[in-house]
């Protein structure tokens, strides 16, 4: 049997790559025979550049010295030092002049130097995406393809706006360059299901800080659709990346699933139509999971194409009939497998491969 295997990353525990690796291993011990496919995939967020550049080996590879998430803020450290750059990949296809950038590049949760708080949920800007997108623009970029996920701050993009000169300044600097923004999730920027209150709490902001950031990101609106003309606080997808996607929108650019992205750059389809079964997977398999990322992007590709689709997932909140209905035929936790959610995240790989060898066993029984 041709097995595709096309997990996202399991949040801080495990990379794609090495969710490929132990999903193959635990596999391959129970069912050798099988030809295992490797095919790591991301929604945008972390891992969005390093998907894209071993799938497609041909694209050039750039770095660039950017403002980390609280460079200049005193809010904090990342590293070693409150006000350090850090180092940022991004791809540029030339034969297309399309850039690809990752925000989490630079503005990731994984950049603080520990837990984040409500002071670094505040301090937490965008710059670094700002200048991500400037380098692009200056190496001959006419797409910029921003994947959005994993961040720390909650800013509405302005940092970024900021280091492209300001809105008047960043509106003619975009001019005529088409923006996508590639997000894993279609919350809007404000309100009960925006960025500062479904995902502030993740970056460590308290409830006086949520609304805080709300306030102030609701400001920020304001001015974004006076400068632009375009309404985008409660478009899909604004609250991306603690409300870049609402910065990205409101200078013209459009909303794609970044897990789209993936699969249309990398030829999962085609791939797919060659296989008899896909095996998915991500950190956690909820309602969030159907809109957007990876799993709903494979689930939707395994479908159309009357190829079966088996999750594995840290842990999983869907019932069976939920599952059904997004065409998953099963869905198996790690957790369950290791008997506790700490176990689970502490040893990943090891766990998910074991749980893949369970599962493949079962397969070779019926």
């Amino acid at each position: 049997m041709r097995v595709l295997i096309a997990p996202d990353c399991f949040g801080d525990s495990l990379t794609a790559p090495e969710a490929v690796r132990a999903i193959s291993s635990g596999w391959g011990r129970a069912r050798p025979g099988d030809v295992l496919i490797p095919a790591p995939q991301s929604d945008g967020g972390p891992g969005f550049i390093d998907v894209l550049t071993g799938r497609s080996p041909g694209l050039r590879l750039h770095r660039s010295r950017v403002s980390g998430p609280l460079a200049g803020s005193g809010g904090g450290h990342v590293g070693t030092h409150p006000d350090a750059d850090v180092d940022a990949a991004w791809i540029l296809d030339q034969d297309t002049a399309t850039a690809y950038i990752e925000s989490a590049q630079a503005c990731g949760l994984t950049l603080l130097d520990g837990p984040p708080t409500p002071r670094t949920a505040v301090a937490a800007h965008s710059r670094g995406v700002g200048e991500l997108i400037d380098a692009a623009v200056r190496q001959g970029a006419r797409t910029v393809v921003v994947g959005l996920g994993g961040s720390c701050c909650t800013d509405g993009g302005r940092g970024m706006v900021d280091a492209l000169g300001g809105l008047p300044a960043a509106i003619a600097r975009t001019a005529g360059i088409h923006l996508v923004a590639a997000t894993d999730v279609e919350h809007p920027l404000l309100g009960p299901t925006g960025a500062a209150r479904v995902f502030g709490p993740q970056k460590g902001a308290d409830p006086v800080t949520v609304e805080f950031l709300e306030q102030r990101m609701a400001a920020w609106a304001d001015e974004l659709e006076a400068a632009t003309g375009r309404s985008v606080r409660t478009s899909a997808g604004a609250g991306a990346a603690g409300g870049l996607g609402a910065a990205l929108l409101a200078l013209g650019g459009i909303r794609q699933s970044g897990a789209a992205v993936i699969a249309a750059h990398t030829g999962l389809a085609v791939e797919i139509a060659s296989t008899q079964l896909i095996v998915t997977g991500e950190g956690r398999l909820d309602g969030q999971s159907l809109h957007g990322k990876v799993v709903g992007t494979l689930a939707g590709l395994g479908r159309a194409a009357g190829v079966p689709v088996l999750v594995f997932a840290g842990q999983v909140t869907l019932t069976p009939a939920e599952l059904r209905a997004a065409g998953i035929a099963e869905a198996h936790a790690v957790a369950d497998h290791a008997g506790s959610v700490r176990r689970s995240i502490d040893d990943a790989a090891v766990q998910l491969s074991g749980l893949a060898e369970v599962t493949a066993g079962r397969l070779e029984r019926e």
